[in-house]
């Protein structure tokens, strides 16, 4: 826009010209915004997908670990100490995010997110930063360290990316060779969704550091076992469990097994296995399961290593349970025990004696037969049975079950024994009517007492009635109703038969309509 004087029209013209310029500057920050918003989305699921299977590969390095000491027990303990680092920063990002985004009113208005306050206050404190902005750099910097350390020599092109993915060193300007802190670098003069955007991004580092280590720990340990030395004979049978009277069948395999490694001899049970059941580095082997319960398979593999000949044994246990003779069915959805009744309660375990089992939990008690039990609930809204099984070789598993806890639901003004709600009835039959209380399709019969209740017919006072007949109130009050009008009989008390100290919901009432 030249200088010089300018007329009123050319200076509104220049106005409307910036203005203009101004509102396709806003709209392309609100673009930037709404861009780091869906990138942070994109962030969070990538989380939760990452978490999950490095927590998968946590649980198989700690079951490696346990079932292989000498081999994967360092490396669990490594690996266990970086998630509890990981876990711990991880938590702390979140909470921060939570702290910079209190005051937000909708989250997934990125657009809104454009201002800078939040993130400055969070983080600084004129030209110091906050205790807030040391706590973040304190927990950055001791998972860096201490992430490294452990990784060591062991793994250093791991430990070395460690270092630099989150290094927090001062950070030099664009403009020239002058550094600006790192924090304030990162984070100071940022609109607020790029400071949540920024924070999910270390959390993906975070768990991108975690994969990266159990794949380095769990791969270098796998090239360490490619070794004769390290091979072990494994049974590998075709079900996990043998029917008693059925014949076992699977095959015996070495560990790490090289399918063009074939024994000279395998020898089973005493005896030797034929050259046609031994392929592709396996003996496949076929004989009767034997009783039910544990049995053993003793022998050896063969094979020569150049002039000497090698023999691993072969040493392992199987278990043989007893043909089931029924089915066991669950509804997942309905793990329900209703307080004030005896709930019937059926425990087993498969393969296990029902004299080997043991169950405990809050108002259970055994009953008569295999298995039976009933549970008699008291407060709470759930409810846990535990189970023990001790196992033919002596071992004990346990298990526990989670019951939710229900009161029994509200009954229902009947007569006839099952009529309830609303239903149709000559006058002359309803003053004769025996009033009682059921519970429509619940699953257990249940006995109700009644005591009395009240009957309103139209245009008359409400009859209170004793016991479970009409009195001569309320036959007179009936007398006066005209067909069609609808008796209702309310209030009535009842009480459950065998267990008075429950305290009923209250009964619905019964709606007559006369049909004379």
């Amino acid at each position: 826009m030249a200088g010089g004087k300018l007329s009123p029209r050319q200076k509104m013209i220049n106005l409307m010209y910036l203005v203009f310029i101004a509102m396709l500057a806003m709209n392309m920050s609100k673009q930037v915004l709404s861009a780091f918003g869906f990138m942070n989305e994109k962030l969070a699921a990538s989380n939760v997908s990452a978490e999950q299977q490095n927590a998968a590969t946590y649980a198989s390095l700690n079951t490696k670990a346990a079932d292989q000491p000498e081999k994967y027990a360092e490396h669990n303990s490594n690996a266990q100490k970086v998630q509890a680092l990981s876990l711990d920063f991880n938590a702390h990002l979140e909470k921060m995010k939570e702290e910079l985004t209190k005051g937000v009113e909708d989250a997934t208005n990125y657009e809104s997110m454009d201002g800078t306050d939040a993130g400055d206050s969070f983080f600084f404190a004129g030209d110091k930063n906050t205790p807030a902005g040391e706590e973040f750099l304190s927990k950055l910097n001791t998972y860096r360290t201490e992430v490294a350390s452990l990784l060591g020599d062991k793994y250093k092109t791991l430990a070395d990316k460690v270092d630099v993915r989150f290094d927090t060193s001062d950070q030099k300007l664009k403009e020239g060779k002058q550094t600006q802190p790192w924090l304030r670098n990162r984070y100071e003069g940022f609109p607020l969704i790029t400071t949540i955007t920024n924070l999910s991004q270390i959390q993906a580092d975070v768990k991108a550091t975690e994969n990266e280590m159990l794949m380095a720990m769990v791969q270098g340990q796998l090239e360490s076992d490619v070794s004769m030395n390290n091979f072990v004979t494994i049974l590998v049978p075709d079900n996990a469990a043998t029917l008693q009277g059925a014949n076992f069948k699977g095959k015996i395999v070495l560990g790490k097994y090289d399918a063009t490694l074939k024994p000279t001899k395998v020898i089973v049970n005493g005896k030797e296995i034929s050259g046609d059941d031994i392929k592709n580095g396996a003996a496949f082997i076929d004989f009767p399961a034997g009783n039910v319960g544990e049995n053993q398979i003793k022998g050896e593999f063969q094979f020569k290593e150049g002039d000497s000949t090698v023999v691993l044994p072969i040493l392992s246990t199987y278990a043989v349970v007893a043909k089931p003779n029924s089915a066991v069915i669950s509804a997942d959805k309905m793990n329900v025990v209703y307080r004030g009744v005896q709930n019937p309660i059926t425990i087993s375990m498969p393969g296990v004696p029902d004299n080997s089992i043991s169950a405990n939990a809050p108002g259970l008690r055994k009953s008569t037969g295999l298995g039976k039990y009933m549970m008699s609930p008291g407060k709470g809204k759930t409810v846990k049975i535990n189970v023990t099984g001790k196992l033919p070789d002596g071992s004990s598993v346990t298990s526990g079950q989670t019951f939710r806890i229900k009161d029994i639901p509200a009954p229902s003004a009947a007569v006839r024994g099952s009529q309830y709600g609303v239903i149709k009835m000559p006058r002359s039959s309803l003053q004769k009517m025996t009033i009682g209380a059921i519970i429509p399709d619940f699953e257990f019969d249940l006995k109700l007492g009644v005591s009395g209740f009240s009957i309103k017919v139209p245009g008359s006072p409400t009859v209170i009635v004793k016991g479970t007949k009409f009195n001569a109130a309320a036959i007179r009050a009936l007398s006066k109703a005209r067909k069609g009008d609808m008796v209702t009989i309310f209030d009535v008390r009842a009480s459950l038969s065998g267990n008075s100290g429950y305290y009923l919901k209250k009964v619905n009432p019964l709606n007559v309509e006369l049909t004379n």
